[in-house]
This record gives C-alpha cells, structure tokens and sequence, in this order.
C-alpha cells in the first residue's frame, strides 16, 4: 500500500535499518538512528541504482513523489536522474562563482586594492549599500539595463542624483571587469546613457585671476589663528595637494635633504606615491613649525589631541574668517589655481602641472609615469610659483600704501 503521513510518522528504527515501500519505485529507508530518507529506485541501462531524494518531514511526501515522477521522465529518456541532479549544482555552482556580488569582490582585489582608503571606500559603499542587496545573487551575465535602472532609480528617489551616477559608474566596472575576464558578453549600463537625472556640474569655487590672488596672499599672510591652521594655510597655496594629503601630513614624510614631500601610495587618490617638491618658502614655514609639532606624528595635528590629524575644516573656516566663503576659494581651490596660473601665466608645460597635481599622466603607449619623472623640472616650478606668489603679495601691498597715501593727500 501507498505510504501516508501517518504510517511515515509512526515508523520506529530498528537494530537494521529498512526500506518502507511508497509507489513507482519511491521507498523511505529508517535508520537505527531514527532518521527517514527517501529513495527512488529505478531500472537503467540493465542497472538497478538508486537515488537519495532527500529526509522526511524536510521533503514532505508529496515532493518526494513529484522528485521521484521528475526523475521518472528522465528514466523515460534514458537519462540517468541523477547526471541530470549533479549537472544542476554544477550549474548553480557555476551560477553562484559568476554572480554579480562574486565578480564585483574579484573586482574589488583586482582594481581597487591599490587605490587610496577614500576610494576604496566608496566604491564598498556604492557595493554593500546599493548593488550587491539586488543584483548579487543574479549571474552577472544575465543582468539587464532595466534591472540596473531599478537599482539607480531607488538611489535617486533618496534625492542623492550625484551618487546614483557615482554607483553607475563602479558598477559600469564591475561588469566591465566581467566582459575582460569571460564572464559576461557586455556592459547593461551603456544602455543606460541619459536614463538617470543629469546632476548639475560643481566646481569647486577658486580665484585664478593674479588680482585676485595676489590679495588673498595678503589675507593669508596676514591671519591670526592658531599656528598649526596658519602654517596650514600658508602652504596650501605653495604645495597646492589635496587638502586631505595637507591635513594627514607626517614629518616622517619630509625628506629635508631632498627637499621634498614624500607622500606613500595608499595615501593618495589615484594609489600612487608622490613626491612635493619644496620651494625655499616652503621649508622655511615647515622649519619654523617643527620645534612646535616635531614630536608628534601628524605636521598639523588637531587641538583636540596630537594622535589625530588637523580638522578637514581647518584651512576652510581659516579662509572664511579672511572673507572667503565656500563660493569665492576653497582649500580645494589652491589646486585649481596653480593649475589655471601655471599655465596661463607662468607658461609651464602642462604634463609637469599634471604630474604635480598627482594627476594621472600616461605616456603614447598608455603606461602611467612614475613619481619622479620631471622632478628637477617640477622642483624648479616649485620654486617659481613660490616666488611669483611672494611677488603677487608684494604688489597688492604696493598698491594698498599708494592707495591710502593718496587718500591721505585728498585730505
């Protein structure tokens, strides 16, 4: 007779284990431990082998028979159900090596791992909070635009239109990664040019007219504060790095017999070491502040405790309290200004400016420079937009006593 729920329930183990008999060669085997696994027995090949379907009460009977009427079929054909079950976890094996959250790691290890903190972070962030929660499990070759869509549509419904294009970007390179290493034939999101709301470009606000800067050479030099944000601020403008690589500044990376700044690659952006040059200027302000933060790590620690870097607010309400909101100079803005005056004004070559800029430069095969390439010619920009900032300074002051001498004589 047909096996029930209540005869499977009622089965006790004995000393042996035995086989309980159901239909159509489906059977329960009852272990000395007590535990029920179903069987499928089936003729094949002049074989008589048999197939594990699983634990009772874990497969109920009902899917026991729906396995075994499956694998039936299969018999039917003159496959073997059971190259037909292994040829399935293969494939969900397979599946699960290829998918979405399995490339974006190998991804990860491959393109990002030398990249500075700040960008390995975001691109976590863009990954773990955005992509991986609704396409991980998917077979990245498998993933359509509009799923992709879905994904940016949530980021911009938050009303965060700049990180939506930012994780359209990382997974942009994530199925890039997949088309260059086999696992995928495209990239969904090229599909996706004009789908998501165009963000509205933000530069970071910079004075790059020699007026201009020559006045806020005055400002600068003539401000109050602290001697750590005044030392600063002072080789903001001189050194003209990310305000990030300023703040975390070590002594340990000062080489003073070269005269530079010798930044490590996992601090920087683009995960390459650079090197500073130091103008004449620029050494002297590092001189007069080492007696004062020498011994600490940081060469501008923060007031709340010296283990700690100063605030990336620092140099930017230093120039608020000159008269410079976030939309007239930034401490980004120092960049951009030796960028655009270099150029304009000074007529240096623009691959030194990039170089210095830590920019990624590539020569006519595409390989990226080193640090050192152009380093006497970098050392002597250096030293020439030191003193053309000096001179700017100078000239201002010139121009403020004529200025004031002529009201005097009016009066």
């Amino acid at each position: 007779m047909p096996l029930s729920d209540t005869k499977l329930r009622a089965l006790k183990p004995r000393d042996r284990k035995y086989i309980e008999a159901d239909e159509k060669g489906l059977a329960v085997e009852v272990t000395p431990t007590g535990a029920k696994r179903w069987v499928f027995r089936f003729r094949l090949h002049g074989k008589r082998p048999e197939m594990a379907l699983g634990l009772y009460p874990d497969v109920t009977l009902k899917r026991a028979r729906e396995l075994r009427d499956e694998a039936r079929r299969h018999v039917a054909e003159g496959v073997d159900p059971r190259d037909v079950r292994r040829a399935h976890k293969e494939s969900a094996l397979e599946a699960n090596r290829n998918s979405f959250a399995a490339v974006s790691q190998e991804w990860f290890a491959a393109r990002m791992a030398h990249l500075s903190k700040s960008s390995r972070d975001r691109a976590n962030l863009a990954l773990d909070r955005d992509l991986i929660p609704y396409l991980g499990k998917r077979p990245i070759a498998e993933i359509a635009p509009p799923e992709v869509l879905r994904c940016l549509r949530q980021i911009e419904s938050r009303g965060t239109l700049e990180t939506a294009h930012r994780v359209k970007r990382v997974a942009s390179q994530v199925f890039r990664f997949a088309v260059a290493t086999g696992k995928a034939d495209r990239d969904p999101t090229t599909d996706l040019t004009g789908a998501l709301t165009p963000t509205k470009k933000k530069h970071l606000a910079a004075i790059t007219d020699p007026v201009g800067v020559g006045r806020l050479m005055v400002a600068i030099d003539g401000y109050q504060g602290t001697p750590v944000v005044r030392a600063a601020l002072k080789l903001s403008p001189l050194l003209f790095c990310r305000p990030g690589e300023l703040r975390k500044l070590e002594w340990s990376e000062i080489n003073w017999e070269a005269r530079q700044v010798e930044i490590p690659a996992e601090k920087m952006k683009m995960g390459q070491p650079h090197i500073i040059p130091l103008a004449d200027q620029a050494v002297a302000l590092l001189r007069d502040l080492e007696p004062l933060t020498g011994r600490s790590k940081y060469v501008f620690p923060s007031a709340r405790g010296r283990s700690r870097p100063l605030s990336d607010n620092g140099v930017r309400t230093a120039l608020r309290s000159l008269g410079y909101d976030n939309e007239t100079m930034t401490a980004h803005g120092f960049r951009a200004m030796a960028r655009t005056l270099l150029d304009e004004v000074l007529g240096f070559r623009v691959d030194y400016i990039e170089h210095q800029l830590a920019h990624e430069v590539k020569d006519t095969l595409g390989r990226a420079y080193n640090r050192t390439k152009h380093l006497p010619q970098r050392a002597a920009m250096m030293q020439k937009w030191a003193d053309y900032l000096d001179n700017l300074r100078v000239q201002t002051e010139a121009e403020n006593v004529i200025t004031a001498q002529f009201g005097t004589v009016g009066n």
